[in-house]
């Protein structure tokens, strides 16, 4: 457990997605800072937490990767209950739709309903990936630059802790000035809206495109837990069923337990 000195913050529900454990890219430490900071009485892991196709390409499983693991089945044991919604980087455990060990349950999807009675969707994303007309070709030109861009954020970040600067998101710059990766998130956003939509719910919650987001699209409730590669959010649902969007507001390194804060 975090040492009693930290700031402690109890919820009813934590939404965590896109972690990518068994990649050099994931922020474990973060991760496990939140987990021991954070008491919830439901975790939802929306997808992409283990990164199976990173472990194909190149094996590689620290010892805090194993450690957030270990504390996330600590949560469920200890009466935390846990609902994994796979995505599509660890899509082989959604061969274990419907299964249930103790306090940890699989499903392909969910239908939360939070505390003030509101009805919310609960999937990774990549679903919606077929809604968003991009050829093939394109989508995987950009997860391989995308990839590029994150190998080279590694080095980046190397020599900015050298200089005593904190954290920078190169992947997250350059898709911020690339238009069609922002055509992308808007249809990606339009096409998760709609699905909760049609299914007559009051809003939807996903991840996929390590983009937070929490706001009213088309009627709905959109959110988007974002991811702990770039960003390093979450979703939270207070005791009265408020939904809110947290992100860690210390990036620095060498400060691995940063305060948490409410993202707008």
């Amino acid at each position: 457990m975090a040492p009693a000195h930290l700031p402690q913050l109890q919820v009813r529900t934590a939404f965590l997605s896109d972690i990518h454990l068994g990649a050099r890219e994931c922020r474990a430490e973060l991760v496990l800072d939140f987990l021991h900071r954070v008491h919830m009485q439901e975790l939802y892991l929306v997808g992409d937490i283990v990164d199976v196709w990173s472990l194909r390409r190149s094996f590689y499983w620290p010892q805090i990767h194993n450690n957030v693991l270990r504390t996330i089945l600590g949560k469920a044991k200890h009466g935390t209950r846990v609902i994994y919604v796979p995505g599509n980087h660890d899509e082989e455990f959604r061969d274990l739709d419907a299964a249930v060990f103790g306090n940890l349950e699989v499903h392909r999807e969910y239908v939360h309903t939070t505390a003030s009675g509101r009805r919310m969707l609960v999937a990774h994303g990549d679903e919606f990936d077929a809604n968003v007309k991009f050829s093939r070709w394109l989508a995987a030109l950009g997860s391989g630059m995308y990839d590029v861009s994150l190998a080279l954020n590694r080095v980046v970040n190397r020599v900015r802790r050298a200089a005593g600067f904190p954290y920078w998101s190169l992947a997250s710059y350059l898709k911020s000035k690339v238009g069609s990766a922002g055509q992308y998130v808007r249809l990606f956003e339009e096409a998760a809206a709609h699905a909760a939509l049609r299914r007559g719910l009051d809003g939807i919650i996903c991840g996929h495109i390590h983009r937070p987001a929490n706001r009213e699209l088309h009627g709905v409730r959109y959110c988007n837990t974002g991811d702990w590669v770039e960003n390093c959010s979450a979703l939270i649902e207070d005791r009265s069923g408020e939904l809110r969007l947290w992100q860690l507001a210390d990036w620095a390194q060498e400060a691995p337990a940063g305060r948490l804060a409410t993202a707008a």
